[in-house]
């Protein structure tokens, strides 16, 4: 009988390994590409070979060289950031969860002799864990949809990445326009300054006016010195969001930014768009069917959860008589009278029941998010438009007719400066206000696909391990 049960154990052992998982040659990348393609039209990388990170190097050294526009920031991050490789890492540590889960449990082989008064007894054991096969195809499903989630965070980790390096992009080239911006201001505010001096000292203007000339030199080199600072930390920002190893002093970003689009972006849909495809919704969807899958076997093994069964083969050797052998088989099983596996079924339906409300929180979330990013994009293109189109044309049209004033001296020089303060005010807010509008468009991307922030709990993967023990429950 051992003999036989030895060999239906290595044939269902054989069938178990038919059904397997074996590795996938790119590590589970494909999905992770797809969707970053789909939806920001960019290449990612995988960077496991010395041959790989040579062509990834020779990438981002060929688009460093140009100058660099938004786009191509986000595409050296993906090429090149390593704490983006990091989180490709744990994907493919995700696809040996999965193979492993898919393996049927190896079985054992025991021999043991003992002898004594020349007499010796040999026994050999080959022990299956029969639950942890039987249950073996539920939990490689369950493992398949914990692997699904891997690749879903690691394509969000992608997606947020090339959000962070658009806003870090855009904060630093508004950053170096409001630097030159300033800078001329202050060339302008010094000659203005040293001129209210000298009519000073000629008494041609009060102490109370040249004040005023002087202090706003001084406020505009203050402005200066903290514009620089800021435009300094953006740039530093993004060369870290590019992985670059010296911070990549030599790259070049543009003057300004990109003009306005000629229209704003019809939604009508938006809330129905980001719910069908955020991933992180994805994910809170996949994790509540694997959970369900979990809280199904629980139920199923609720009251075996340990069944091994072993065949015995023994060879005794008495030095009286003949040798001779003996077979059987041993089975051990747990007596639920103490538990009988409500605790278990019990945690299950809770975890359930616990992902099922956070699903249903993010997508209320999620819904009140794109609205409120579509509306904070449309206003901010209305306000970005109105400097542009109103503010702007209407401060230039007002400086060329002080200027003709001022050249039949119908206006003072002071009444010049005092517009001349007022258009660069105008100016800054103008700069501001495009900046804000291509930080809402990045925000409304980020709504409708993903890769923001996390929010609290809404991104926490809730696991359970609801499968039969493959220890056998010792």
């Amino acid at each position: 009988m051992a003999h036989h049960f030895a060999r239906g154990l290595l044939v269902l052992t054989a069938l178990g390994l038919s059904g397997c998982m074996a590795f996938s040659p790119d590590g589970g990348m494909a999905t992770v590409s797809d969707l970053t393609s789909q939806t920001i039209n960019k290449d990612v990388a995988f960077v496991r070979t010395a041959e790989g990170a040579e062509v990834v190097n020779a990438t981002v050294r060929r688009l460093l060289a140009r100058t660099l526009t938004t786009e191509t920031a986000v595409q050296i991050a993906l090429l090149n950031n390593k704490g983006l490789q990091a989180t490709y890492n744990e994907l493919a540590l995700a696809e040996t969860e999965l193979v492993e889960q898919s393996l049927p449990p190896n079985p054992v082989f025991s021999i043991s002799r003992i002898a004594g008064n020349g007499a010796s007894e040999i026994e050999r054991q080959v022990v299956g864990d029969i639950l942890a096969l039987a249950t073996l195809p539920f939990r490689s499903d369950i493992a398949r949809d914990r692997f699904r989630q891997a690749q879903l965070r690691a394509a969000l980790a992608t997606l947020r990445l090339a959000a962070d390096v658009r806003r870090a992009h855009v904060r630093a080239v508004a950053g170096n326009d409001m630097v030159a911006l300033l800078t001329d201001a202050k060339a302008t505010a010094e000659s203005t300054a040293q001129l209210a001096v000298k009519l000073g000292e000629t008494g041609s203007i009060n102490k109370l006016d040249q004040a005023r000339e002087q202090v706003f030199y001084a406020e505009t080199t203050a402005d200066l010195a903290t514009a620089r600072q800021a435009a300094t930390s953006a740039r530093e920002r993004l060369a870290l969001l590019m992985g670059l190893w010296d911070g990549g002093l030599d790259f070049r970003l543009p003057d300004q930014l990109p003009p306005l689009p000629r229209r704003p972006q019809a939604l009508p849909s938006i809330e129905a768009d980001a719910v069908a495809h955020r991933i992180d919704l994805q994910i809170a969807r996949l994790e509540l069917t694997a959970l369900a899958k979990s809280l199904n076997l629980t139920e199923a093994t609720r009251f075996v959860t340990l069944l091994d069964l072993a065949g015995i083969s023994r060879r005794t050797q008495d030095p009286e008589g003949p040798p001779f052998r003996e077979r059987g088989f041993d089975v051990q099983f747990q007596i639920p009278i103490f538990d009988g596996g409500e605790v278990r079924v019990r945690q299950a339906a809770a975890t359930y029941n616990l992902a099922f409300n956070r699903l249903t929180e993010r997508a209320v979330n999620v819904r009140s998010e794109a609205r409120d990013a579509y509306r904070v994009y449309r206003s901010s293109y209305d306000i970005a438009s109105h400097y542009l189109r109103e503010i702007l044309p209407l401060r230039k049209i007002i400086t060329e007719e002080m200027q003709l004033r001022f050249s039949s001296m119908q206006v003072d020089i002071f009444a010049l400066l005092t517009e001349a303060r007022q258009r660069l005010a105008s100016l800054r807010g103008a700069i501001d206000a495009k900046q804000k509008f291509f930080l809402a468009q990045s925000d409304l991307q980020t709504a409708v696909n993903g890769g923001g922030a996390p929010a609290s709990g809404g991104d926490t993967s809730t696991t359970f391990a609801a499968a039969a023990p493959t220890d056998g429950g010792h």
